[in-house]
């Protein structure tokens, strides 16, 4: 109990960005769920690793739950450039409004890319039929 009131007291203000749930990237894609756990276990309790599956958009990252914030804060603080299997880990701190900005960016690129394929065929059909 000691110990915990003293990490508390000297990071009593943590930053606003500092949060239980961590991203990481650019990790090896042939790493598993148990490897992660030994590597990030090291830090503290984690409650929970979700890794990316095999699509091209979360290949290669992974969200780390940690059980208490401060044990989060110090895998952020040693891990940030970790070199796991020759490549280096990015390890952030999960911010959902970014990631619903990102998402929403994203939707609204694929809509306008359908957009511009419609215009570009019903171009090539007009210049097909001579109008």
């Amino acid at each position: 109990m000691g110990d915990f009131a003293s990490r508390k007291s000297s990071n009593s203000r943590l930053p606003p960005e500092v949060n239980r749930i961590l991203y990481v990237r650019n990790l090896p894609f042939t790493i598993t769920a148990e490897e992660l756990y030994t590597i990030f276990g090291k830090y503290g309790a984690v409650y929970q690793i979700r890794l990316g599956d095999k699509h091209k958009d979360t290949k290669g990252t992974a969200f780390v739950v940690y059980e208490d914030i401060y044990d989060a804060k110090a895998a952020v603080d040693h891990l940030s450039g970790f070199n796991v299997g020759g490549r280096y880990l990015v390890v952030l701190y999960y911010q959902p409004a970014k990631f619903q900005r990102r998402a929403e960016a994203e939707e609204k690129q694929k809509e306008l890319d359908e957009l511009r394929r419609r215009v570009a065929s019903n171009k090539a059909k007009l210049a097909k039929s001579g109008k």
